[in-house]
């Protein structure tokens, strides 16, 4: 392996959540959202791919990242939207892109403030699934009430570096393919969010948020991603351990303007494991919401 990636880039602090922003960039804008156990790091690479096509933000959602607890405790789905909103009324309209829970809380966000999403691409959206895999199932038991405060106190005493690489060895498709460069950033990261007294709280919190949200009898996310008006990307890994890609089918009865990509050699973060070919599909999208095939909704 060969080259050095690009380093992370700067952040700084809009409202109560620290985001991470490509300087200097084109007018359009564009805001990353990361999924469970994520940070706005998630998307370094693919903001890089994509820095000469649009402005882009990667917020580190509450409690995640280098952003502090949320002061009234809300790890919902539902709270972490407001975070993105807030977000999205400080750059005004932009291309929303969400991985996992952040493809989750994307599509909530699109549906709700149709006015702040240009274009939406979802890479494997953690989406209400009836047949969920082993990773969907993990997530649930650590949601269960002192069971997952329990998991969360033993897996403290696991040394960062083996819990960094067995969590890349579920959600690449080849372990072997991360960088040694993010492999070291990320189980830097472990260890400096081991020191924070709320990372627990907020990973085992923002689990049961999206468990909730699968059990939702009423504003389901897939009622709400029926009234997405915005121009929809969606791709999944074939790989993908955690999220059946089989779901793209049911996407594409449900969103109104939608396509699919399927990546053969991808699991669960295309963005992270092939950049430069979900870049590619994400400039095709916002060259057509350019256009006007893709019109903004009114």
């Amino acid at each position: 392996m060969t080259g050095e990636p690009i380093p992370h880039w700067p952040g700084r602090t809009i409202g109560s959540v620290h985001v991470r922003s490509t300087p200097d960039g084109p007018a359009d804008q564009a805001v990353f959202v990361h999924g469970l156990a994520g940070s706005a790091t998630n998307w370094t690479d693919l903001m890089g791919e994509l820095k000469d096509t649009v402005t882009g933000h990667a917020i580190d959602l509450p409690g995640a990242g280098f952003s502090p607890a949320p002061a009234d405790g809300d790890y919902s789905v539902e709270g972490h939207s407001r975070a993105v909103i807030g977000l999205l009324e400080h750059t005004g309209p932009a291309h929303l892109f969400g991985n996992s829970l952040g493809g989750a809380i994307a599509v909530k966000v699109a549906a709700t403030c149709p006015e702040l999403v240009r274009s939406l691409t979802l890479i494997s959206p953690a989406l209400p699934d009836l047949l969920p895999r082993y990773g969907p199932l993990r997530v649930a038991a650590a949601a269960v009430p002192v069971l997952g405060e329990w998991v969360a106190s033993r897996l403290r005493l696991i040394p960062a570096e083996q819990r960094i690489t067995a969590s890349m060895a579920v959600v690449w498709a080849n372990m072997d393919s991360v960088h040694p460069v993010r492999l070291r950033d990320a189980i830097e990261e472990q260890r400096r969010r081991d020191d924070l007294p709320y990372a627990g709280e907020a990973m085992i919190r923002s689990a049961r948020g999206i468990v909730a949200e699968y059990f939702r009898r009423k504003q389901t996310l897939w009622e709400q991603a029926a009234k997405v008006r915005a121009r929809t990307l969606i791709i999944h890994g074939r790989h993908d351990r955690l999220v059946r890609p089989a779901m793209a089918r049911k996407a594409y009865r449900t969103f109104r303007q939608v396509r699919l990509v399927l990546l053969p050699t991808a699991g669960h973060v295309a963005m992270m494991e092939m950049p430069q070919v979900v870049a590619a599909e994400a400039r095709r999208l916002i060259g057509e919401t350019r256009l006007g095939n893709a019109p903004l909704p009114s």
